[in-house]
């Protein structure tokens, strides 16, 4: 699965290597053309539904597809609120560990600095997988709605555009997808329970064409993480 996380200094991106499989035909747009400017305050409001509130740990099992192999494993994901996570995975037998801190949009530290070649691209699709949407940067222009239980908003940023789409209900839906220069790099869906708990999220990155699954079986909610936790491995 995970070809693991990448730093590109220059573009400013993690990339974590869950690869995905993209569909051969085009998703439908998560903001619709009718989309309006907003103020960053609303958009805040939006971005505060999917901020998780409590510290948790999930523990997940992952399947990884592209068009020459199939791969599978178990994982976790350490989160602490605001935004700051450790990731841990491994493959069948324990074959392919890897491990990252990430604060924000910011890899502090990614053990190996790097693991094979199917990487997932952006910082937004890597919370996205948890069902978190991230803070616009401060010259993003923003555009959004909300109606009948739906929300859609978009951040716009030079050649980048990240969207994000919240349906409520039970399970509560959430989408996000990345584009450069108009180009898809990923989108995710990921299904949650209406205190936030992931159930479900896949990511496809339509470039490798690959697909990623995570499932989550298990979220114990944790008060605190001992300082070692964010503690870069040993090798």
């Amino acid at each position: 699965m995970l070809q693991w996380f990448r730093l590109d200094r220059r573009m400013g991106l993690v990339y974590l290597g869950l690869g995905l499989a993209g569909c051969k035909t085009a998703p439908p747009a998560l903001v619709p053309t009718s989309v309006q400017t907003v103020s960053a305050e609303q958009i805040g409001k939006w971005v505060s539904t999917t901020e998780p509130t409590r510290g948790a740990l999930h523990r997940f099992s992952w399947l990884y597809v592209d068009e020459q192999a199939s791969k599978g494993g178990r994982g976790s994901a350490r989160v602490a609120p605001p935004d700051t996570l450790r990731f841990d995975f491994a493959g069948s037998l324990g074959i392919g560990k890897g491990s990252a801190f990430v604060v924000g949009d910011s890899a502090q530290w990614v053990v190996p600095e790097r693991s094979v070649e199917d990487l997932v691209p952006s910082f937004p699709l890597l919370w996205a997988m948890l069902g978190v949407a991230m803070e616009p940067g401060a010259s993003a222009r923003l555009a959004g709605l909300e109606q009948e239980g739906r929300t859609a908003w978009r951040y716009a940023d030079g050649a980048d555009t990240v969207d994000y789409l919240r349906q409520q209900g039970d399970p509560v839906t959430f989408s996000a997808e990345v584009r450069r220069a108009g180009k898809v790099i990923g989108r995710t869906q990921v299904t949650s329970r209406p205190d936030g708990t992931p159930i479900k999220a896949r990511l496809t990155v339509p470039s490798v064409p690959a697909k990623l699954e995570i499932t989550y079986y298990a979220t114990v909610p944790t008060a605190a993480f001992p300082p070692e936790t964010w503690a870069r491995p040993e090798p």
